[in-house]
């Protein structure tokens, strides 16, 4: 089976439809460390990116390490008698309704045959790593967003693979042979065509969207598959008449801004199609984070703080296996409204003690949370590391969320 396309000439029948390649093996590629093309990347030629995906990727890898675990429901998590939360669900779970940030209690009522699974960080940390490695073999232009996801732009080495279609398919099969799991591959001449095809796809899905064919691939979609349309700007705009993509593109400026203010000239240009951000490759980093956006808008109590405890343990997972350790915590945190605050405290001595972190990040806060206030994402980053600094840091703190 072929890679799904949307091509002009037939947008309105693909419209709506989902996109996938399981297939992998035949695609044609170059072995690992094919060296870029001499001279770099013609100014003419249209920008290639993909977005690369694990599939439920906590659940999958226990599943695979678990090999009793497989067709059944699987959530990743803590346990409902301490407040736990979903960090991931296998697609057997979500059939039932599960979803990550949900609290454990309630995934376990929606789908009582569940096999909850405490998370193992160490253990996707490793298997990470192999992940990184095969997106970093076709492409140095690699930019991680977490732990099982990353923009890959492969603009300079269209001619070696023969296609974005091909390419998809070689990445997907070198992830497959090293970590017998499955990604999803959306490719399109930017981030958020490429993002949002790759999300059309999953399951295991390759999902290519030819230059040219952005604005008919995305108008069909409804308006919270954008980045920057979360569940207020979604309500307000669905109020407004302005449910797809497409009517989105369609909309008025003037009235976009009265309805979002600043963000509508943002938003209407990625519903068009319209993305330049450059994939910006991971180099030597001063800090170590980790963050979540929850699925719904949380206030503070026991979710919130399970969150937080989750978080620091990341952090300090990921501080201890690069023999790190970190003077300042940061804690970042996103209102529902969209405002975004920061608040860091500093240690005399260096650290790579989750709990600690987790002490220092629950203190910082403290002092932030008030009465009714419910916040979209949450966010723990330690820095002034000490130890090997040199070493690359794998970066958890996606930009522009």
């Amino acid at each position: 089976m072929s890679a799904n396309r949307y091509d002009k000439g037939h947008a309105a029948a693909c419209q709506g439809k989902s996109a996938r390649d399981v297939t992998g093996r035949e695609a044609r590629g170059p072995p690992p460390g094919v060296p870029l093309p001499a001279g770099g990347v013609p100014s003419s030629m249209e920008r290639t990116i993909l977005h690369a995906d694990m599939d439920a990727f906590y659940a999958s890898v226990e599943q695979r390490d678990r090999p009793e675990l497989r067709g059944r429901p699987v959530v990743v998590g803590g346990s409902p008698e301490g407040r736990g939360v979903v960090a991931a669900a296998s697609y057997e779970a979500r059939a039932h309704g599960v979803r990550s940030a949900m609290p454990m209690s309630r995934a376990l009522r929606l789908c009582p045959q569940a096999v909850r699974v405490p998370p193992r960080f160490d253990r996707y940390g490793e298997v990470s790593r192999q992940v990184m490695a095969v997106f970093r073999a076709m492409t140095p232009l690699v930019e991680p967003l977490s732990l099982d996801e990353a923009f890959l732009d492969i603009t300079a080495r269209m001619d070696v693979f023969g296609g974005a279609a091909a390419a998809g398919r070689w990445l997907k099969d070198q992830v497959r042979r090293a970590t017998a799991l499955n990604v999803s591959v959306g490719a399109g001449t930017n981030k958020t065509v490429a993002k949002i095809a790759s999300d059309a796809g999953k399951p295991d899905g390759l999902v290519v969207v030819p230059p040219g064919g952005e604005r008919a691939f995305l108008a069909p979609m409804p308006i919270r598959a954008l980045w920057g349309v979360g569940p207020k700007a979604e309500a307000v705009l669905v109020a407004a008449g302005i449910r797809t993509i497409g009517e989105l593109a369609e909309a008025d400026r003037g009235r976009l801004d009265r309805l979002i203010g600043s963000r509508g000239a943002l938003l209407r240009d990625l519903a068009c199609g319209i993305d330049e951000r450059p994939v910006e490759p991971v180099r030597a980093r001063k800090s170590v984070g980790a963050e979540t956006t929850f699925a719904r808008d949380l206030a503070d109590g026991g979710e919130l703080r399970a969150a937080l405890a989750r978080l620091a343990e990341e952090v300090g997972v990921r501080l201890r296996e690069k023999r790190l350790r970190a003077r300042t915590v940061v804690l970042k945190l996103r209102y529902a409204n969209f405002r975004t605050v920061t608040r860091r405290t500093t240690r005399a001595e260096p650290t790579d003690d989750t709990e600690v972190i987790r002490q220092a990040a629950s203190a910082l806060l403290d002092g932030i949370v008030g009465p009714g206030e419910r916040f979209r994402l949450l966010g723990v980053q330690c820095g002034q590391l000490a130890g090997h600094a040199e070493e690359s840091q794998l970066r958890l703190w996606p930009r522009g969320t």
